[in-house]
């Protein structure tokens, strides 16, 4: 089976790429579904404050590799090839690495500040803070969990400043090409 982790700054692009695995028939497992079963069966509002907290909580409890955990136990050993949005530690790098040995590709995705910025205030996710100074706080969050050093151990980096059509494309061809 092969894993595809996507991983990337708050609003980089891995709900796109996402969708088009989804649309090549590819099952997709998000990091993020996990934490918000957790805020749930917390009887929490699904909020940037609490899906943040929730997180960060588990991860000084459990270990930083806990939703990588729970994630992979969605997998359906079946599959052939599978898609992981939100990877954000090493630990979790680390975790589908041992699992998945040489069929794990770790696939960054990047845009610019002021790109992200924008799409989020557009897009109006219900976890997405929505001022520019919550979204800076989001991503000092994110990184603080460590996923510059995520992006930094990618095994393909993608662009995201053009187009969504060019985007899609992009995705496309690296899925099919798997």
């Amino acid at each position: 089976m092969k894993v595809i982790a996507f991983t990337g700054m708050p609003g980089s692009g891995k709900s796109e790429a996402v969708k088009v695995a989804k649309e090549m028939g590819i099952p997709v497992v998000r990091m993020g579904d996990c934490v918000w079963e957790e805020v749930k069966r917390r009887r929490l509002e699904i909020n940037d404050e609490n899906v943040g907290r929730i997180a960060d909580e588990m991860r000084e409890k459990y270990g930083k590799d806990i939703w990588a955990r729970r994630t992979f136990e969605k997998i359906d050993r079946s599959w052939n090839k599978v898609v992981i949005d939100g990877i954000r530690s090493a630990e979790e790098v680390d975790f589908f690495r041992e699992k998945v040995g040489k069929d794990f590709l770790l696939v960054a995705i990047h845009a610019s500040p002021e790109t992200r910025y924008d799409r989020m205030l557009k897009r109006k996710r219900k976890d997405d803070s929505l001022s520019i100074q919550d979204l800076k706080i989001r991503d000092e969050r994110e990184l603080k969990w460590g996923i510059g050093a995520v992006i930094a151990l990618a095994d393909v980096i993608i662009i995201n400043e053009g187009s969504l059509e060019n985007f899609h494309s992009e995705i496309r061809k690296l899925l099919k090409d798997l």
